[in-house]
């Protein structure tokens, strides 16, 4: 087993997923284990970490080292297996209230930092588990929630744009109903050395069942990674939400500090000695 991975289903828990039917995080979770089983990882080398939320369910539906945080902090422990355990694949996964809300300030921070992870995030505009409230990145006119019946009115937050602005070395957009193509950018994600991110539109049927209509919304204008922030930037004036591809691939040299002895517990508890 720990040779080259046959199936996909070697990546699969005997966990059932909860999702509601027709829910976008399907689509995702299976794309991640086909992406572990083209890359030939077998599951002693993957991690994958997650917070709060329903596509945060994922690591109980697979069988690599799995740890489902708290709330927006899944970026900070991926970040910290990733240094103290270099040799482990890391893949943090969430949705857009776990990742940009009260996770947003560690999303731009670890972009910053570029330890070598691959973060998913899995964006349907909508908090799912909690019955559909706002979530950052929904639009300011939706009136889908009885908390919000004229719409939050605020703008969405704009993740590509802030993952460029913050650092992240890979930025890539995909859409969970072409499984092929975000199979494809997540191999390129994990291969990547730096901080991935990886921006799927992921729909979310129950409480936004419009969303459904996303497929034929969705178009390939991301056709070729650039290398230079500039050209990204530019790109993304004109992005209306629904480009897919990989944006930006950068040569930002990963964050790794260097490995230092570690001091016996009893000397360094004699510093603060009183």
């Amino acid at each position: 087993m720990d040779a080259v991975v046959a199936k996909p289903q070697s990546f699969k828990s005997d966990l059932k997923p909860v999702w509601c039917p027709g829910c976008g995080d399907f689509a995702v979770l299976s794309a991640i284990t086909r992406t572990l089983t083209e890359l030939g990882l077998p599951p002693r080398e993957v991690a994958l970490i997650s917070g709060i939320g329903c596509s945060s369910r994922l690591p109980a539906y697979t069988s690599v080292y799995g740890f489902h945080g708290v709330h927006g902090r899944a970026l900070p422990l991926a970040s910290g297996l990733k240094l103290a355990r270099p040799d482990l694949t890391v893949l943090s996964v969430g949705g857009d209230g776990d990742g940009f809300s009260i996770g947003g300030n560690h999303f731009v921070h670890a972009c910053r930092r570029n330890v070598d992870l691959t973060y998913i995030v899995m964006d349907n505009s909508v908090y799912g588990m909690t019955k559909g409230q706002a979530s950052p990145t929904t639009e300011a006119d939706w009136t889908g929630s009885k908390l919000t019946p004229e719409g939050p009115g605020l703008a969405p937050f704009r993740p590509l744009e802030m993952a460029l602005s913050s650092g992240a070395s890979f930025i890539a957009r995909a859409f969970s109903g072409d499984p092929l193509e975000l199979t494809r950018q997540l191999c390129a994600a994990i291969e990547h050395r730096g901080f991935s991110f990886v921006h799927v539109l992921s729909p979310c049927v129950t409480y936004r069942p419009e969303q459904k209509g996303w497929r034929a919304r969705v178009h390939g204008s991301f056709e070729a990674p650039t290398a230079d922030r500039r050209e990204a930037f530019l790109r993304l004036l004109d992005d209306d939400g629904f480009a897919t591809g990989i944006l930006y691939q950068g040569r930002e040299t990963p964050f790794q500090p260097t490995a230092q002895a570690t001091a016996p517990v009893a000397a360094l508890g004699a510093q603060f000695a009183v």
